[in-house]
């Protein structure tokens, strides 16, 4: 086995071209080898010490995510808390303290578990991620990258290096709500993200809600832009929640039957709405907004 440090991105590069996967905080892949899902991979590169993956920056594109980011440090970042609020929701819901201080946004992504957290979070707020390679680089939308439960379509010599997000829009507010059985070390038995923008008189201008722990991948639902539009913030949760009750396609395993799954990923849907929208309104809820509502163990 061979491990190398990076400490630029064109050094990781280098090193993953040549056949070497990338570790961060290694929650993910360490776990995974001790639990054995997977061995630890023969070639190993350390990318925690890339200062260009880390940080926020704001430019008139938007905002650039670094993937180094950890949970503890999206769950408090001012421009995420300010304005994409949902993804700091899920960030601060992710694993324990311990965790959260070494896991990083862009490992939650790349792993690609349709329990994750932040997927779809990032989901409602039209997230897009950007991979490099030493030939190059693209940029594609998450429900592009993502191919099925812990599968991607990063190619073997790209690295996600950041997480790209659209201008924040005035009267916008976004949540991301789960449904665990205890406060720490959880993985979501269900879990969904909203994003509603409201118009002048208080009526939904746009919404969009995504799902975690239903299907094979974060899943989008379908016509609920066009369902809600119009109605009142009180009137868009119950529909919301019916329709993500509708499209959702859960499994059964130890942790819930695929019945209790379709029926609580409409509670969670209509309260990351009604969440939403009350953020959208200008009413400070917060982070998690879990805790903030009483979601979740005691």
């Amino acid at each position: 086995m061979s491990f190398t440090i990076a400490t630029t991105v064109d050094e990781a590069l280098v090193a993953l071209g040549a056949g070497a996967r990338p570790i961060a905080g290694g929650t993910d892949l360490v776990v995974g080898a001790r639990h054995g899902k997977a061995a630890l991979p023969a070639d190993l590169v350390a990318i925690d010490r890339i200062d260009e993956l880390g940080g926020v920056e704001l430019d008139s594109a938007g905002v650039r995510v670094g993937a180094l980011m950890s949970h503890a440090e999206v769950m408090t970042d001012p421009v995420i808390v300010g304005s994409y609020t949902a993804i700091a929701d899920a960030s601060a819901l992710v694993g324990s303290p311990s965790t959260r201080h070494v896991g990083t946004l862009g490992g939650n992504v790349m792993n690609g578990s349709p329990a994750m957290d932040t997927g779809a979070p990032l989901t409602v707020l039209g997230a897009t991620a950007e991979l490099r390679s030493v030939t190059g680089g693209r940029t594609v939308s998450l429900d592009e990258l993502w191919a099925g439960p812990g599968r991607t379509t990063a190619n073997p010599g790209e690295l996600l290096v950041a997480l790209h997000l659209p201008p924040a829009r005035d009267r916008c507010g976004s949540a991301y709500v789960r449904l665990e059985y205890r406060r720490a070390m959880e993985i979501a038995v269900v879990g969904a993200a909203a994003a509603v923008t409201l118009a002048a008189d208080g009526t939904v201008a746009s919404v969009a809600v995504a799902l975690a722990a239903v299907a094979p991948t974060i899943l989008s639902v379908d016509g609920v832009n066009e369902a809600l539009v119009g109605r009142t913030a009180a009137a868009a949760g119950p529909v919301a929640g019916a329709l993500a009750s509708e499209q959702a396609a859960p499994i059964s395993d130890l942790r819930a039957s695929d019945r209790y799954r379709r029926h609580c990923i409409g509670v969670m849907a209509k309260r990351a709405v009604d969440a939403a929208a009350r953020r959208a309104d200008g009413e400070s809820i917060a982070v998690p907004v879990n805790r903030s509502i009483g979601i979740g163990a005691a």
